[in-house]
């Protein structure tokens, strides 16, 4: 078998599928990493949706016995909506970041890989081929920067200089012992504006990310959002791009590479007082297509209730009451009271009176302590 003859041909066929950069590199252990690793567990700043066992994330053979080389690859996606709608008084909207927008990449990526699984297949029937993304064993980020597509980069994506870091990531352990590329150097340098700019500090240094604090962890848990972060979280639905929108790097960028990436502008920037009250098909239906809506609808509609307090939109006092009284999820009436304390009416006050004392759940009554002292902040500066 000539190997080197494979790659080549492999690098042409990637193409061929709508793979918009390719690397290789050896299936040898990412031994810097395992520290890295450890450390951030111990700082506590995992977010704990990686895999668990950090010998598997550090070492290929453990995923692929006989692994020789890992294959990465990138798809480019879109940095700008097209059309995008206004929110305006009374309709207020929030926002998916991009990494959501079009498809669900997983889905996308997964269909490059098997495509690529079997081009492999045809030319080597033998070959040993384990495929992920994002929900592997394997560090994505790891992979791709060794592998020659990027650096990585300060705000903890990787940075390629074709595409920014407006690229997906995907991998492939093979058995087969690819000639590996080389990794690109750091083009960071100096800057440091996605640390400066991170609305919670979350980059506590170039490279290192507290996920407890990261807005686009933060959107997608299901119980009450620290104080603290709140109003940071803006209009966001789900993630945060601002340490990607800051980067010199992705100045400029916009590639719509892959019809199924494109964006449903009406999805990924909705209305949010619909959202308060969608039902589960109607949510399927609407955003089921897309990454953002993995944790389902719960996490959204809270997101939604602190956007509407973040814009303060007295045109949803009345809906935020009606999640207050009668929504089954103490989360969600919980927020529900803060957000009416943000927004500040009289309404509003009479109805975190009224519903208090019929509300039994202690989280929930504490919001509406919270709510309760917001509105007399605001009528004292009023």
């Amino acid at each position: 078998m000539n190997v080197e003859q494979l790659k080549q041909d492999i690098i042409t066929y990637s193409k061929e599928i709508g793979i918009d950069k390719i690397g290789f590199t050896t299936a040898l252990p990412f031994k810097e990493l395992k520290q890295r690793l450890i450390q951030h567990e111990e700082l506590g700043y995992a977010s704990g949706f990686e895999e668990k066992d950090i010998e598997k994330r550090v070492k290929p053979e453990l995923v692929l016995p006989g692994a020789q080389s890992i294959i990465a690859i990138a798809l480019a996606y879109p940095s700008k909506l097209k059309n995008a709608p206004q929110s305006k008084k009374g309709e207020r909207r929030g926002i998916f970041c991009r990494a959501s927008w079009g498809a669900d990449y997983h889905d996308v990526l997964r269909d490059r890989l098997q495509k690529l699984e079997h081009f492999i297949l045809e030319k080597v029937p033998a070959a040993a081929l384990q495929s992920m993304v994002d929900t592997g064993e394997l560090s994505d980020r790891a992979v791709a920067e060794r592998a020659g597509i990027g650096w990585s980069a300060k705000n903890c994506s990787i940075i390629t200089p074709e595409f920014g870091s407006y690229v997906y990531l995907g991998e492939m352990i093979t058995n087969i012992p690819f000639p590996p590329d080389t990794p690109i150097e750091d083009g960071c340098g100096t800057c440091n504006k996605c640390i400066e700019v991170c609305p919670t500090g979350a980059l506590v240094q170039g490279g290192q990310l507290d996920s407890q604090k990261c807005i686009a962890f933060l959107t997608q848990t299901k119980g009450f959002i620290a104080d603290e972060y709140r109003i940071k979280m803006g209009n966001r639905l789900y993630g945060c791009d601002t340490c990607q929108t800051v980067c010199p790097k992705n100045k400029g960028i916009d590639f719509h590479l892959h019809p199924e990436m494109e964006p449903d502008s009406e999805a990924v920037k909705p209305l949010l007082k619909p959202l308060l009250t969608i039902g589960n098909r109607e949510f399927k239906e609407k955003f089921g297509v897309m990454s953002g809506s993995w944790r389902g609808k719960k996490p959204i509609q809270r997101n939604a209730i602190i956007a509407l307090a973040h814009y303060k939109d007295e045109t949803a006092v009345s809906d935020l009451i009606q999640v207050m009284k009668k929504d089954p999820r103490p989360v969600m009436r919980g927020m529900a009271a803060w957000a009416l304390g943000k927004i500040g009416e009289k309404e509003a006050e009479y109805a975190i009176l009224e519903a208090k004392d019929k509300e039994l759940d202690e989280e929930v009554l504490t919001e509406m302590e919270k709510g309760l002292q917001l509105l007399k902040e605001r009528q004292a500066d009023s």
